[in-house]
């Protein structure tokens, strides 16, 4: 299972060309065929568009079901060891709480973050896909 970041879900979704060719690769020949979008990306979505920071072309509910049902897309809930681990990652970590919860989301199942985002690309315990 590899796991998306919020901006690398929006990006496959809407075949945006700043998903880099490496991770485009990752995404279709994930040897699981599982791919994994953080309950807490759904919000980050919701609130973009809240905020008029994204606009999808569709309302906010269409877009949910259709990127939703893209073959091996798995949301994965967020658990209490997620949140427990969230507010024990090793090191220095930003405070963004969604970042916290997307990469403690990506340890807890030990699978690569698809990201673009440089802090988290910059954080060594996280295996990331950049």
């Amino acid at each position: 299972m590899i796991l998306l970041d919020t901006h690398a879900w929006v990006w496959w979704v809407h075949d945006d060309e700043q998903l880099t060719a490496n991770q485009l690769d990752a995404i279709q020949t994930n040897e699981t065929d599982t791919i994994g979008v953080s309950a807490i990306s759904c919000w980050e979505i919701a609130k973009l568009v809240e905020r008029g920071r994204l606009e999808l072309p569709v309302p906010l509910e269409k877009w949910f079901e259709q990127a939703l049902s893209y073959p091996g897309i798995r949301i994965l809930e967020l658990t209490p060891e997620i949140a427990i681990e969230s507010t024990r990652l090793p090191g220095e970590f930003h405070r963004d709480p969604a970042d916290q919860i997307i990469v403690a989301t990506a340890r807890v199942h030990d699978c690569p973050l698809v990201t673009a985002d440089e802090r988290i690309l910059d954080y060594p315990s996280v295996k990331t896909i950049g």
